[in-house]
């Protein structure tokens, strides 16, 4: 017989069911800890940064939905791989964000240039990394329209990435206060579970 067990026989049936209820319910909260610290953590779509792609809710200015969309980011997917091109990465912010857009810490955007890139921005708001048209079927005509950093080059150091919003007139990204240390990467986002109807996988 376990140890467990054993001490529970010793009580009376009623208070029996009630540490073995308390007994599971703080193996879950374990677990669920466990879980969100070392694997996958939820987050929640501030800001209309990532607009269409990444819905925030009215009546923030820029916001196309009711609800903000929630997400689930990979804590342990960049322990076990490398950071890639076009993915939607949850991260923390380098201190040049708080001065420059006014708020820091913990933002959602889009990996455009990895360690050592040459990233330019033309005036008409498409970019190119390493001279080559990047392919961004995810920005729309109206995001480029507002876009007014154009016509600009930068070059990522080793260890950092350049981060850029899909919503590319609304968003305080890398082109403003500079590339991510990898250390501050959390991780990309693998799933969207909310609201019910945007839910999407990868």
């Amino acid at each position: 017989m376990r140890l467990h067990d054993r001490t529970l026989g010793r009580l009376p049936r009623p208070w029996r069911t009630l540490v073995d209820w308390l007994f599971t319910i703080a193996i879950a909260i374990a677990v669920v800890l466990v879980v969100e610290t070392e694997v996958a953590k939820p987050f929640r779509i501030p800001s209309s940064s990532m607009e269409p792609t990444l819905h925030c809710a009215r009546p923030a200015q820029g916001c196309e939905a009711s609800y903000s969309d929630r997400v689930i980011a990979c804590r342990l997917c960049y322990r076990i791989g490398s950071p890639s091109r076009g993915q939607i990465v949850v991260f923390n912010t380098p201190p040049a964000a708080a001065e420059r857009c006014g708020a820091g810490g913990t933002y959602v955007k889009r990996l455009i240039g990895l360690p050592g890139d040459t990233i330019h921005e033309d005036a008409g708001g498409f970019i190119s990394v390493n001279g080559k048209k990047l392919d961004e079927p995810y920005v729309t005509a109206l995001a480029r329209a507002r876009d007014s950093y154009g016509d600009r080059t930068w070059q990522v150091p080793k260890g950092e990435y350049f981060m850029m919003g899909d919503n590319r007139g609304d968003s305080c990204d890398s082109r403003v206060w500079g590339t991510v240390p990898r250390d501050n990467l959390v991780g990309p986002l693998i799933v969207r579970y909310w609201p019910p109807s945007r839910l999407n996988v990868g």
